[in-house]
């Protein structure tokens, strides 16, 4: 009698082409869709421990409740109300890819760079007024960054520090 492994790739993997197919032949599955794409990498990501399959989990997450809360919650609200809501709960997707992948034990942060952005902006747009006047200048100013990282590695050179490898 031979011993076969459970695998839960190829349940997933079902599961994936089940809800891809479904979406094709039923006219109202906007709403589920992608929630439901979401759940499937989480819980695939969770289940095999692999914090690769988080981050469509985590993005398509931030997706579907910017999504549902634009044509529920706000959906009387103003553009800038509802792009800076939108905004914000993207950015939530990109946090919850840091903190899943801590529940298996890995350790993430890059996601938080551009959740961090966008959650920077939208509470801008929320704010109005004075944030959106800083908005506008750091959406012009912020080539200074490349700047500052030459400037950086300009400096690790000259004193013979170890630098980023540049192709020589």
């Amino acid at each position: 009698m031979s011993t076969r492994k459970f695998s839960p790739t190829g349940v997933m993997f079902i599961l994936l082409g089940l809800v891809i197919l479904a979406g094709q032949f039923f006219s109202k599955t906007g709403m589920w869709i992608m929630p439901a794409l979401a759940l499937i990498f989480i819980v695939w990501g969770l289940w095999v421990r692999a914090a690769g399959l988080l981050i469509p989990g985590g993005i398509l997450g931030g997706l579907s409740a910017a999504i549902w809360l634009m044509e529920n919650s706000f959906a009387q609200s103003s553009e800038a109300v509802q792009g800076a809501v939108f905004l914000l709960a993207f950015a939530a997707g990109w946090v919850l890819i840091t903190l899943l992948a801590a529940i298996i034990g890995e350790r993430m942060l890059w996601p938080l760079i551009p959740g961090g952005i966008m959650a920077f902006i939208g509470a801008g747009m929320l704010i109005g007024g004075p944030a959106l006047t800083a908005l506008e200048w750091l959406g012009k100013l912020w080539p200074l960054v490349f700047v500052a990282i030459g400037i950086y590695i300009l400096w690790r050179h000259e004193t013979g520090e170890e630098t980023v490898d540049e192709g020589q």
